[in-house]
């Protein structure tokens, strides 16, 4: 099982934009606005444009996006 690691916020941007379906909404200088329609209703998402993430902020990002920890790290 993969786990989650230090990453940093643009490549977390890429794999959540490139893998998983969400499209940049907006930005504002150093945070990155996410958002992805589903069947449910819109889901989004910020995520600081950091050079490494913690892991707790990583979990925080991906628990707004509904994204499944063990899926998010099949792209790392």
């Amino acid at each position: 099982m993969p786990r989650l690691r230090k990453i940093s916020g643009t490549k977390v941007v890429k794999i959540l934009c490139n893998r998983l379906g969400f499209k940049i909404s907006g930005r504002s200088r150093s945070h990155v606005r996410l958002s992805k329609e589903t069947p449910s209703g819109k889901i989004g998402t910020v995520v600081p444009l950091h050079k490494e993430l913690k892991i707790g902020t990583l979990k925080g990002i991906l628990k707004l996006a509904k994204v499944d920890e063990e899926e998010f790290a099949k792209y790392l």
